[in-house]
């Protein structure tokens, strides 16, 4: 018996993939009219102990709490004092004006390489300053403003930079790669998805100690792409871990756009939905309303109510990197047109409307920050600055991985030792 001819197929479309492209590209006029963005205060703020599918439909709307006049309002408002929004604003601009410095000192060959966040200066800070000081972040590489928000040495920021003698990580980690268990900073890793597991683990065995203490993992819209979101996520909430779990969605990974992560099929908040946790998506460049969602999940995690996803969405204004050139993939005029603003920009209006602020005292603190950032700059360059490093201390490179140095890394090190002498012609230092 013959197996019956298979049917025809001539009749059926062929299959294609759908490949995402950026709406806009090179030459393009950017225009976000596409974007729906809701009134300010219009979003609902559910009870901290609300169930998870509660919370689900402000996944795919837009926690907002400053208006286009920079008035605070609707129920997410946190209702914060002056002293605490002019700190947020002195924070915001002190990275602002780090980022600008460092990228400066990268252009003049003093270190390999910088990440800038501008644009997105009042997620880390707002987040920092929504949590206790004494709760563990595991952040990605533009979280650089939970480090100044809690108060951690700028020339320590720079020698890190500069992988000099006063780095603490002794030239280990790529430059902005900081790490700072006192100020619970967990060290950041170039593969960042790696940061999500950590931070859930972290969490979880805080929770098994019975401590207190929460934990705050970050990731970028490109990274929600790797398998490791999705494992966190799981155990995340399988086993109702305290923790938050933060996406920064602004739009572009290191060259490619955030529909190649998913973002064309559903905001990254809405990831929350299939795992049964809550989710919020926040306008990242309303400092107010980071701080207000952030506050939200950090008191859910500590009442034993869960994990929270929290999309930031917001929009990087500069480059990847000082090694990446964002004109060869979008419109140059893109970063004015985003419909979001300036996140320094509107708390500054805040304020201003609050009475609580003015160009004079504004223009005032930028000069302070400036002189305060080159100081520190001075201070660390008498460090040294990475062209400068080399030879110096090579032993260190084989301390602090084993106990007890076996015999070929032994043997390793005094053969670099014998190399650098024989170069410099002198014993290395």
């Amino acid at each position: 018996m013959t197996d019956p001819k298979p049917p025809s197929r001539s009749n059926r479309p062929a299959l294609a993939l759908h490949v995402p492209e950026p709406a806009y590209r090179p030459g393009d006029a950017p225009d976000f009219s596409s974007i729906m963005v809701p009134a300010a205060g219009a979003a609902p703020r559910p009870d901290v102990a609300a169930k998870a599918e509660l919370t689900h439909p402000l996944c795919t709307d837009l926690v907002r709490v400053l208006d286009n006049q920079g008035k605070a309002v609707g129920p997410w408002d946190p209702k914060l004092d002056p002293d605490t929004l002019r700190k947020m604003l002195k924070y915001m601009k002190t990275v602002r004006t780090f980022d600008d410095r460092m990228y400066r000192a990268q252009r003049q060959g003093k270190t390999s390489f910088y990440m800038k966040c501008t644009g997105e200066e009042a997620i880390a800070v707002a987040a920092a300053t929504a949590m206790d000081p004494e709760d563990i972040h595991f952040p990605t590489y533009r979280q650089q403003g939970l480090l100044v928000a809690r108060g951690y040495p700028l020339v320590e920021m720079m020698n890190q930079i500069y992988s000099n003698k006063g780095d603490r990580l002794q030239g280990r980690q790529l430059p902005i790669m900081y790490s700072d268990k006192k100020h619970g900073f967990f060290s950041i890793s170039g593969n960042l998805g790696t940061q999500y597991p950590q931070a859930v683990g972290w969490a979880m065995a805080s929770a098994i100690k019975g401590d207190s203490r929460i934990a705050m993992g970050w990731i970028g819209d490109g990274a929600t792409a790797e398998g490791d979101f999705h494992s966190a996520l799981t155990f995340a909430a399988v086993y109702q871990a305290p923790v938050i779990l933060a996406v920064v969605n602004n739009q572009w990974a290191i060259s490619s756009f955030s529909g190649l992560a998913g973002a064309e099929q559903a905001t990254f908040a809405s990831r929350a939905v299939g795992y049964g946790i809550a989710g919020l998506r926040v306008d990242g460049n309303d400092a107010l309303a980071v701080y207000a969602a952030t506050r939200w999940a950090a008191d859910r995690a500590r009442s034993n109510n869960g994990p929270t996803l929290i999309e930031y969405f917001t929009y990087r204004a500069e480059g990847h990197s000082t090694s990446d050139d964002p004109t060869g993939y979008r419109p140059a005029g893109e970063p004015q047109a985003w419909p979001l603003g300036d996140p320094i920009a509107r708390l500054k209006a805040h304020l201003v409307g609050l009475d609580e602020w003015d160009d004079d005292r504004d223009l005032a603190l930028d000069k302070q920050l400036d002189a305060t950032v080159r100081a520190a700059q001075k201070e660390a360059e008498k460090n040294g600055i990475l062209p400068q490093q080399g030879f110096d201390d090579i032993p260190s490179m084989f301390e602090d991985v084993y106990a007890e140095v076996p015999w070929h890394i032994a043997e390793q090190r005094e053969q670099a030792m014998a190399e650098a002498r024989e170069y410099l012609g002198r014993e290395p230092s």
